[in-house]
């Protein structure tokens, strides 16, 4: 007999010849062209991952997965799955239409029938779902200012899996796991959820829960998108890659699972045993703050250290899977080996490194000792993340019109190339606007996406080893983040108040734009007609009035020099 858990799960796509007479017809459909995470959610919705889910949700279902982690059936599922749109793609639809959902690159994935349309009241889902509405999570983040303003929900018809050029060896769907689980002869599988290179505590922590449970291991990292800031996950799977020969082979098997987390922590544990069960494990390991996203606006952690522990265990039976839960694992030097934190013999040296440590010794250069990681680990890691004085970052300046952003950034880019090093480059407000948005006007949604083609160019710059100088008056918050969030994947930003005074501004004002603008004749002018988000924490804040250029270059320049981006 079969056991449940290596029976093949449903799939949503159609045979091959069904999908290929499919993909002609769907030419046709309108069409909505998926985001990163949309094509994440729908490769799990048409594999199975998403089990029981035949679609994106219904109204319906998304009010009872927001107020009670169920569906309108009674079926437990914490995560909302929607596709988001704008409203200008939803007014051009009516109820039971089909449309193509495509790739990036315009390739037809699936066609889904809208069964739904709703505007959802995004602040209800954010304090149900992540437990705040606090812009300082990522995914409420995300919510507020990248998501549609429109959910559509329908079931989907499978018509191709998304393509991933990456690592194909490595990528499983549920039931290719399934099948592989039954011909090794595996009955009972732990999985284990990281987004994170492995280090030694983790090997330890895997073999224990492994061993406890006495099942096999399946190490199941996340491949799809993350929180921002994490190691890339090129250089992540080389790290796991690396380490994989320290496992018992015939015990031990990898597999990539490309999933947008939500960083929901509690709920985010129940939905990842679910998806584990999904794919055949019979036991996952849960966290100390499972999916957690760091800390809230007042500095607090969003979740308590075992808040995901428990909701799994008030669930686990429902779920299917069984919860082996997180030893912290610390190094005890006498011993010369791990030990969970509980069991530490009294009176011994314990050895720790945290997350935040690890980064600093990497942006120093400094040893990383080898009870913490494995030499193969760490050369991954020092390949893609070089001490920071050799990494690239961008110098991003904002204020006022007149504030003397451009004055300043001219100096700070003599200056550095003085020194050399590394190529600078000055993306000036005018400049950009010459050269790369020549065609926007100073509309809000006009100066947002010039000021992320700014930020944009500025990622790929500090990718690529350089500096980028960044001076435009950039007056809204959520647009100086979200660039901030496109920089930091690569290297770091530092944000330049200018905090010269309206008065201060308009007294220099040589082009007569406030006059202008207080004549009525410019419209939606920062700091007249039009708001300007004070930076509240920005790396440096820069006063201009009675001080010169070269004194407020020379404050970047120190700046730099603390941060370790430049040599003292």
């Amino acid at each position: 007999m079969q056991l449940p858990n290596l029976a093949p799960v449903p799939e949503l796509y159609v045979s091959y010849e069904s999908a290929q007479k499919l993909k002609v017809e769907a030419a046709s459909l309108t069409s909505w062209d998926l985001s990163p995470r949309q094509i994440c959610d729908l490769e799990l919705l048409m594999n199975g991952g998403f089990n029981p889910l035949k679609g994106f949700l219904s109204e319906a279902d998304y009010d009872g997965v927001v107020e009670h982690m169920r569906l309108t059936d009674g079926t437990l599922w914490p995560m909302p799955i929607t596709l988001d749109v704008n409203e200008k793609f939803a007014d051009g639809l009516e109820i039971g239409q089909d449309i193509a959902l495509r790739d990036q690159e315009g390739v037809i994935l699936a066609t889904m029938t809208v069964t739904d349309r709703w505007t959802p009241n995004k602040a209800r889902e954010a304090e149900h779902v992540f437990g705040a509405d606090d812009l300082a999570h990522p995914a409420v983040n995300y919510l507020h200012h990248t998501a549609g303003k429109i959910y559509l929900g329908g079931p989907v018809t499978g018509i191709q899996q998304p393509v991933h050029y990456d690592f194909r060896g490595r990528r499983d769907t549920p039931n290719e796991l399934r099948a592989l689980f039954r011909k090794l002869g595996w009955r009972r599988v732990v999985a284990f959820q990281t987004r994170n290179p492995l280090h030694r505590a983790h090997q330890e922590l895997t073999f224990r829960a492994a061993k406890e449970a006495q099942a096999n291991l399946l190490i199941h990292p996340v491949v799809g998108m993350t929180k921002p800031g994490d190691v890339d996950h090129f250089t992540r799977v080389r790290c796991y890659e690396a380490v994989l020969d320290k496992y018992p082979s015939a015990t031990t098997t990898m597999s990539l699972l490309n999933l947008a987390m939500r960083m929901a922590g509690p709920r985010e544990a129940v939905w990842h045993g679910l998806i584990r069960k999904n794919h055949g494990c019979t036991h996952f390991i849960v966290g100390r703050d499972h999916a957690g996203p760091g800390k809230n606006s007042q500095g607090q952690d969003f979740y308590g250290p075992y808040d995901a522990q428990e909701l799994f265990k008030q669930h686990q039976d429902e779920i299917g899977i069984e919860m082996v839960d997180f030893k912290h694992m610390v190094y005890v030097q006498e011993k010369a080996q791990y030990y969970p934190i509980s069991e530490v013999p009294e009176g011994a040296t314990v050895l720790d490194i945290s997350g935040t440590e690890l980064r600093r010794r990497l942006a120093e250069g400094l040893e990383i000792p080898e009870w913490f990681s494995f030499p193969e680990v760490v050369r991954e890691l020092r390949r893609t993340r070089p001490p920071r004085s050799k990494q690239g970052f961008t110098v991003f300046f904002t204020g006022f019109s007149g504030s003397g952003k451009s004055t300043i950034a001219n100096a700070l880019m003599v200056k550095l190339m003085e020194m050399g090093g590394r190529p600078v480059t000055l993306l000036d407000g005018d400049i950009v606007r010459k050269n790369l948005s020549s065609e926007l006007g100073f509309s809000k949604e006009h100066r947002d996406l010039n000021i992320r083609r700014i930020g944009y160019v500025a990622s790929e710059i500090t990718k690529n080893g350089g500096i980028a100088i960044c001076a435009p008056i950039a007056p809204y918050a959520t647009t100086r983040r979200a660039v901030r969030e496109d920089v930091e994947q690569f290297g770091a930003f530092i944000e330049v108040h200018v905090s010269t005074s309206l008065e201060e501004c308009e007294r220099r004002d040589r082009k007569g734009l406030y006059k202008l603008a207080r004549e009525g004749k410019i419209k939606e002018f920062t700091g007249i007609s039009d708001p300007y988000d004070v930076p509240e924490n920005p790396e440096l804040r820069v006063e201009t009035e009675n001080v010169d250029v070269d004194n407020c270059a020379h404050q970047v320049i120190l700046k730099l020099e603390s941060l370790g981006l430049i040599a003292g």
